[in-house]
């Protein structure tokens, strides 16, 4: 569909409806089935093995991870896949805070212990008084927290940290201009990941799982850690070895692993939560709405903003029509799009081009109209994956 008639957007998990008010129902339909959708929208719904419409334009996802999102096979489509950077950046900061303390004071030991005393109550006070000196902890003013990736909630738990009077050290190489102006100038920069886990008490990791992620707390960096440490795995389940992180706590070189992915290696120091990082209200509600302001922007005035697999780029609006073009990343593309503009004789007010590794996206506004027969010959071009009016 074009803007005239209105957009169809699938909708494959419980979108927050807060986000999804925000698509005008007089043009849009928003729908949990239908045909020849110009959007799907999900949160964990995997989309892999999944038959994608040719008429899919964008894929928005309400959350982070991309994982179950075939994106190297839409990318060759010409579809963004659109994700909410810092959408649940604070819930998942603050559940990763109450790992923290659930591990320093051995709180779950304490519940389960104090659940399974039986008697009078001042029989089970007298016991629980005699034994607490079993589940003395420690305090975190003047620990050492490493934290590995300075994304969105990598900085929040620095600078959160850094108000619990604790020493922060952090790594990340590819850390944003606009991250790094969010940072308290507390938090020392790491040089490797060697330097940030020397002696560290914590190390909480925030970093995507890739090939060169997996496994990235190995035998050899644990090793690293200061003596009774915790690790902190609230970012993807294989980035820590859990064989070597069992082996520490069994040797008593750990003091826990605390990690919000059920299933996996089983042990008393292990404290494994259901994946609930993001599961508040408040985060599936600012997601939903980042999501649905990107699709839309992007459905109505194809500017990509926080997309995982195009570049991002921008325009407000001049003329009576825009085309946007995604595209190979290839020589002559651009002379080739404004030629064939220039063919039909339409007049080019302005154009931007950015390009994202193997992908570029170009987007152009014309002082007329843009025949069907214009944006049909560009998208003969060589290398051309997707091509629209606005």
């Amino acid at each position: 569909m074009n803007t005239k008639d209105g957009f169809r957007i699938l909708v494959r998990n419980n979108i927050a409806a807060a986000g999804l008010d925000r698509f005008p129902r007089d043009r849009y339909e928003v729908q949990r089935d239908c045909d020849a959708p110009d959007a799907i929208l999900v949160r964990s719904f995997n989309l892999r093995g999944q038959p994608i419409p040719e008429s899919v334009l964008a894929i928005g996802r309400a959350g982070i991870g991309v994982n179950a999102i075939p994106v190297d096979d839409l990318s060759a489509k010409g579809i963004p896949v659109f994700n909410t950077p810092g959408g649940n950046s604070n819930a998942v900061k603050e559940l990763v805070l109450a790992g923290m303390f659930i591990a320093c004071r051995n709180l779950f030991d304490a519940w389960d212990y104090l659940r399974g005393l039986e008697g009078a109550p001042e029989l089970v006070r007298s016991q629980a008084e005699a034994d607490k000196k079993r589940f003395a902890g420690f305090e975190l003013p003047g620990r050492k927290l490493a934290v590995i990736g300075l994304g969105a909630i990598g900085v929040k738990l620095a600078n959160a940290a850094v108000g619990l009077g604790m020493r922060v050290i952090g790594f990340d190489p590819a850390i944003s201009v606009r991250r790094a102006w969010e940072l308290s100038s507390e938090v020392e920069q790491a040089q490797s990941l060697e330097h940030a886990l020397v002696n560290s008490d914590f190390v909480s990791f925030h970093v995507p799982l890739t090939t060169e992620t997996q496994g990235l707390l190995n035998a050899a960096r644990v090793r690293e850690l200061r003596k009774g440490a915790v690790v902190l795995n609230f970012a993807r389940d294989g980035i820590v070895d859990e064989q070597a992180v069992r082996e520490a706590l069994d040797s008593g070189h750990l003091h826990a692993y605390v990690c919000d992915f059920p299933g996996g290696v089983r042990h008393q120091r292990i404290i494994r939560l259901p994946h609930i990082g993001a599961s508040t209200r408040e985060a599936e509600v600012r997601c939903a709405e980042m999501v649905v302001d990107q699709v839309r922007d992007y459905l109505e005035n194809g500017n990509i903003r926080n997309s995982v697999n195009f570049p991002n780029l921008s325009l407000p609006r001049r003329g009576a029509a825009r085309l946007a073009v995604t595209h190979a990343n290839i020589p002559d593309m651009l002379a080739k799009i404004s030629h064939g503009l220039g063919r039909a004789e339409i007049n080019i007010l302005h154009m931007a081009n950015e390009s994202r590794g193997a992908y570029a996206y170009t987007v152009g506004d014309a002082e007329t109209e843009i025949s069907t027969s214009a944006v049909e010959d560009i998208r003969a071009i060589g290398g051309v994956l997707k091509v629209r009016a606005i």
